[in-house]
């Protein structure tokens, strides 16, 4: 009965230990919940870029802030233009006639939808812009 009673001191320091330790946190912020998780980024690409490839502008359709929006030829893009079809007035005016290499063209936009396209390839080449103020 002795050893019976000692096991069960045994059993009952360990399990009170046992209980003990379980019950501090283990978020790995002492006690704290966790920080919460970052804000989602708000939809569209966000890229103030838009690269010119053969035959696509990408990305389109895009949301950005109100300021530049600058439009890169790929390295292999074959000639192609920027026409601006619908936008706040005074639309920007259009970039020339470029290809691969050529020096980037930068438009200013407002807050706004703009539609654009190649003058060169027509509709199936276009895109669009949302400026948010």
């Amino acid at each position: 009965m002795e050893v019976f009673m000692l096991i069960s001191r045994w059993v009952a320091i360990a399990a009170i230990t046992l209980a003990a330790a379980c019950s501090n946190s283990s978020t790995g912020y002492g006690g704290n919940p966790p920080p919460p998780p970052p804000p989602s980024p708000p939809p569209g690409g966000h890229l103030t870029t838009i690269t010119v490839a053969n035959n696509s502008f990408s990305p389109t359709p895009d949301t950005i802030p109100a300021g530049n929006i600058t439009f890169h030829w790929a390295a292999t893009a074959v000639t192609h233009n920027v026409t601006w079809d619908t936008g706040p007035a005074p639309l920007p005016t259009g970039s020339a006639n470029k290809a691969g290499g050529d020096p980037d063209y930068v438009a200013a936009l407002v807050a706004g939808t703009y539609t654009y396209h190649c003058g060169i390839h027509g509709a199936s080449m276009s895109g669009t812009i949302v400026v948010t103020p």
